[in-house]
């Protein structure tokens, strides 16, 4: 989806994903070569305007890593709400952050950032979506923290890092298909 909130001071909804494997000796984390930036990053893109956070989770995990919501768990707080009578719960993301973005193909503006943190013990279903970047990598935190100065951006060694250090073991893995991906069906009246 094309940016679409790109003046001075304006929020484009983003949704990314930190995703580690864990069927190894040691966990494994992935990476992207962003084909705009030339930058090894996590996977994610825009919400569109016709999708909740959720399934702009499902979308972008499938088109840029090959991964279906039912083969992957996210990362939740023990303690959440599951229910609130007629809304549609979607799984609390790791962080919500406001990322400034330079510019490039748009102008300096900033993305409202859902981060999530999934677990999978398997290997994608298929390659990632035509037009998406084919270069995934799956690193060690020692391959990560040896990365050339540049080649990635600091966030995803603060929030890897983050993952595999504080939530891991702490947050409950529970399966991502399990959240749906929709809105709620029944809209109630506005109250501003």
């Amino acid at each position: 989806m094309p940016h679409i909130h790109t003046g001075p001071g304006q929020f484009d909804w983003t949704v990314s994903m930190f995703v580690v494997r864990t069927d190894g000796p040691e966990p494994r984390v992935l990476l992207h070569r962003h084909k705009t930036l030339g930058l090894l990053m996590q996977v994610g893109g825009h919400v569109e305007l016709d999708e909740t956070p959720w399934s702009a989770v499902a979308h972008e995990l499938a088109e840029e890593a090959g991964y279906d919501l039912d083969q992957v768990d996210v990362l939740v707080p023990p303690l959440r709400p599951d229910a609130v009578p007629g809304n549609v719960v979607h799984p609390p993301p790791l962080c919500v952050r406001s990322v400034p973005v330079a510019g490039g193909v748009t102008a300096p503006h900033v993305h409202a950032d859902l981060a999530y943190a999934l677990v999978t013990t398997e290997e994608p279903r298929r390659a990632p979506a035509a037009g998406e970047s084919r270069e995934l990598v799956w690193l060690t935190r020692d391959d990560l923290q040896g990365l050339p100065l540049g080649s990635a951006d600091d966030d995803v060694h603060v929030l890897y890092g983050f993952i595999l250090d504080r939530l891991m073991g702490v947050w409950e893995a529970v399966p991502a298909a399990g959240f749906p991906t929709s809105a709620p069906s029944r809209p109630r009246a506005e109250s501003r």
